[in-house]
């Protein structure tokens, strides 16, 4: 038995298939070629510019209508908004210098938190034998009984290395005072500091960074006592045969003490300084509802005073150009770095979606589908053809 299939037949079979391929091919076409409309809503993320903080100079991502820069001579500068964390410029960030007593911002974050400020300690001699030569003292003596408020005033107006020395003691030690505040910061993100003194007295290696003191200070305003302790401007203090004597803090730009111009909205935070630091500060201001960190590290031009003026200019630098610039990086932490080698734990790899969901998938279903329809009518038309021969 032969079975036949004209010419005629076949024509007409093939012209089924490619009718059907012809209809939805287009469709898939198009489909394929649209751009892919994005997450619902028509928006999409945005990827955070990197940072510029490890990179040397002067750092700023200013739009068209934003402020230039002021010219400083500080070895080291950032500013920065507290409440977001955003550093809006910077001059060598990461700059590892020594930070003399605006340390004591860390060693305040570290240690006011263990000692509620009504505890009364009578200061023995051991407490006060380190303190180093030349350091800033605000009268703590021997025998004499204080509260720990009053020591805390002695460290954020006076400076006082004596009041470090006794509240240090209190806190477990010297030696162990100085590795809680490097675990602390630590934890805090700052990762130039290395605290060797907690009072910020000059010490082999002890080094921190306008980035790390930034990321204190704002810290720092985040805890009550803290904020309270650094704005006060005068406070008295306990001496002899139970008299009491005036200090006043020595950050100039909050109290305008010595012909320095006090800055307006000033709420503290600490300055210091050492032969070796030059002169340092950490300075917080508020306007119009926000509020800007500044820290500026050894000026090297206009005198002792030029910390304060140079801070000065850097605060109304930032009021004006919020708004009109990027950051340049951010004082929040970085996120942790997932761990390492044979203890990791290994990340589950993403679900890979079922082919159906990928785009195209619905076009070229359909296009299958008719080249099986009009390869079923090849066969039926060949069947019909063979009924028709054996009947004849």
């Amino acid at each position: 038995m032969t079975i036949g299939f004209s010419s005629r037949s076949a024509r007409s079979t093939c012209v089924l298939c490619v009718a059907g391929l012809l209809t939805l091919m287009p469709a898939a076409a198009a489909r394929a070629g649209r751009p892919d409309p994005g997450p619902p809503g028509g928006t999409r993320a945005v990827a955070p510019q990197p940072s510029l903080l490890y990179r040397s100079g002067t750092q700023v991502r200013p739009h068209r209508e934003a402020p230039e820069v002021p010219e400083v001579s500080a070895l080291s500068w950032v500013v920065a908004d507290a409440d977001t964390g955003e550093v809006l410029a910077a001059h060598d960030a990461h700059r590892k210098l020594p930070p003399a007593s605006t340390l004591k911002t860390l060693f305040a974050l570290t240690v006011l938190p263990v000692l509620p400020g009504g505890i009364r300690h009578e200061v023995s001699a051991d407490e006060l034998s380190g303190v180093g030569p030349g350091s800033s003292l605000v009268g703590v003596v021997e025998g004499r009984t204080y509260r720990v408020s009053d020591l805390w005033n002695g460290v954020f107006l006076n400076s006082g290395n004596d009041a470090v020395h006794v509240l240090a003691s209190l806190a477990g030690g010297w030696t162990a005072t100085a590795a809680r505040m490097q675990a602390e910061a630590r934890a805090l993100g700052a990762r130039d500091t290395y605290v060797r003194s907690p009072d910020g007295y000059d010490a082999p290696g002890q080094v921190s960074s306008a980035y790390d003191l930034t990321v204190f200070g704002r810290a720092g305003l985040r805890n009550p006592d803290f904020a309270r302790y650094c704005a006060k401007v005068d406070a008295m203090f306990p001496g002899l045969d139970g008299d009491s004597y005036g200090i006043m803090n020595t950050n100039r730009l909050l109290t305008g003490a010595d012909g320095v111009e006090p800055y307006p909205g000033l709420i503290g935070i600490k300055n210091g300084y050492t032969s070796n630091a030059g002169n340092t500060l950490v300075a917080a201001a508020q306007r119009a509802g926000r509020t800007l960190v500044v820290t500026v590290m050894n000026p090297q031009e206009g005198g002792g005073f030029a910390v304060y003026e140079e801070s000065r200019a850097l605060l109304d630098w930032g009021f004006e150009a919020a708004g009109r610039v990027d950051p340049v990086g951010s004082l929040e932490p970085a996120a942790p770095r997932p761990r390492q080698g044979p203890q990791a734990v290994p990340t589950a790899a993403p679900a890979v979606k079922p082919a159906q969901d990928a785009p195209g998938w619905p076009e070229t279903a359909a296009i299958v589908c008719a080249a099986g329809l009009g390869a079923g009518l090849t066969a039926l038309t060949l069947r019909l053809r063979l009924v028709r021969d054996e009947a004849s």
